[in-house]
């Protein structure tokens, strides 16, 4: 599964780049320690099928690096065990694979962390301290992992190029560190080394022609992240999603009858539009906390690195709230802004889940999703097919669930082969907006209208402009369900949530 960021790909997914030689530690004595301390990940993934949401994909191997961590732990990315029915590690030199089973995974931030089933390999091999500050730039870096083509730990040598908050999954976004260290698939999840201490994990490398630039997310995220799941849940990054844009242009402050000492960024779009929402149109957000915005809404967090202001956000927010300085109308206020760690919208994230269905006839039901909506990023004909008809997919996809349409309800798949769909052109995609003129607003509730449906059709018409209404006898229909699901290999009419609305229907 290939999770893009910024033109960045995965170093688990991406191909091979020339890796530097292998180089040991400045100082001899620390190598070993580090050494015994970084893992070969071995995953075992069964990823879901968003066009066949009753079933798993062909199961896929793949390895990447971890590092031992306090608590007898391993930390490691999200991508290298995402979705995985069978995680081992290996030490480095070692002959024996141990089992590991998934504690907690951020595929937002791309961190996971696994136990093992035998905690006693703790005992041989210790946790990598960490740095508690963030590395220079130029500072000197070794990045340790297995990447692929040997068995062996790699150990690359480069230095810091870049720190900046940069997106890494959307709607998430975090502290990234640039590093010119040989990144290489496999690399994934292996600790990135200043003198004796990991300063960050490495995730992935910029893709295309470019040589040596890879990423690795510092050890600031990994704390954030710890700190997080030891409740035994993960909640996520807090996060604003007003629509920002600079103040640089100066017809733009001349139109905000701004002083000239004002600097920040100006909200274009609040998030929500009620009257009790903390930010207006065209206020000037010029501090977060005690620290200063700059016009291209950046603050300085040393005196050489400057960042995006919404860094400030996951040092500063408490109780789901950040404080902002703003100007509105030529005054300063102070507000609390709230701030969230999850925005539902239309097409969820699976998080790791495997998607809801619901098979009525020859036709199979389930939500949009992110991941459904990613098979299409590459198709560009298919894009813009999907553009012109206004297709909710398109339109609607990342607006905000409301009590009349809570998700964006799909088929996924072209009709199973039988009579009943004879005629029909492929609905793959379409979007449901209505069953027998009754607005459907989520996947159960789709379940709902159909169990309690009395009349003798079926008419399903689609959120898309053009197109065809479905008309099907609902005898027929219910009738030919089983014998579909027969046919196709279909274990269950439904995903266990769906047939938990569907089953208290008496045959009518």
């Amino acid at each position: 599964m290939g999770v893009w960021l910024s033109g960045a790909i995965l170093a688990g997914a991406a191909p091979g780049a020339g890796a530097l030689a292998a180089t040991r530690a400045a100082d001899p004595l620390q190598a070993p320690a580090l050494e015994i301390s970084v893992v070969k990940i071995f995953s075992t993934m069964r990823y879901p099928d968003p066009f066949k949401p009753w079933t798993k994909q062909a199961p896929s191997e793949a390895t990447a690096s971890g590092v031992v961590i306090e608590g007898k732990r391993i930390l490691t990315n999200a991508h290298a065990v995402l979705y995985a029915s069978q995680v081992q590690i290996q030490a480095n030199a070692a002959g024996d694979k141990v089992s590991a089973t998934v504690l907690a995974v951020a595929p937002g931030i791309d961190l996971a962390v696994l136990q093992l089933d035998d905690p006693s390999f703790f005992d041989s091999h210790p946790p990598v301290a960490r740095a508690s500050k963030l590395p220079q730039i130029k500072d000197p870096v070794l990045a340790y992992g297995f990447p692929t083509g040997g068995s062996s730990l790699s150990i690359t040598k480069g230095i810091v190029s870049r720190i900046e908050f940069a997106s890494y999954n959307y709607p998430v976004s975090g502290l990234r560190i640039q590093i010119d260290a040989a990144i290489n698939p496999g690399n994934s999840g292996g600790p990135a080394i200043a003198g004796d201490k990991m300063i960050g994990l490495a995730f992935s490398r910029l893709g295309g022609d470019s040589q040596n630039i890879g990423y690795i997310i510092p050890n600031e995220e990994v704390e954030l992240f710890l700190k997080d799941i030891s409740d035994g849940h993960y909640d996520g990054k807090p996060a604003m999603y007003d629509d920002l844009q600079t103040l640089e242009n100066p017809a733009l402050r001349e139109f905000l009858k701004l002083d000239k000492g004002v600097e920040g960024m100006v909200v274009h779009r609040p998030d929500k539009a009620d009257t009790a929402y903390p930010l207006k149109e065209w206020d000037v957000i010029t501090r977060i906390g005690d620290t200063p915005i700059d016009n291209q809404g950046m603050v300085k967090i040393d005196k050489d690195l400057r960042v995006s202001f919404s860094y400030m956000i996951q040092r500063l927010a408490k109780d789901d709230q950040v404080p902002l300085t703003v100007v509105r109308s030529g005054k300063s206020l102070k507000i609390e802004l709230p701030v969230f760690a999850q925005r539902p919208t239309l097409a969820p994230d699976l998080h790791g889940e495997y998607p809801s269905y619901f098979v009525y006839g020859p036709m199979v039901f389930s939500r949009a999703t992110r991941q459904f909506l990613s098979l299409f990023e590459n198709n560009a004909n298919l894009l813009r097919i999907l553009g012109y008809v206004k297709s909710p997919l398109i339109t609607r996809a990342f607006d905000t669930p409301t009590d009349d349409l809570e998700e964006l309800v799909i088929i996924s798949s072209p009709f199973f082969p039988h009579k009943l769909a004879n005629g029909y052109g492929n609905p793959t995609g379409a979007v449901v907006y209505s069953i027998n003129a009754t607005p459907i607003k989520s996947l159960k509730h789709l379940v709902t209208v159909l169990r309690d449906l009395k009349d003798p059709f079926v008419t399903i018409e689609f959120g898309s402009k053009g197109g065809e209404a479905l008309v099907f006898s609902r005898t027929a229909a219910m009738g030919a369900t089983d014998e579909i699901l027969t046919d196709n290999g279909v274990r269950a009419q439904g995903s266990p949530d769906m047939m938990a609305v569907w089953q208290p229907k008496t045959a009518n």
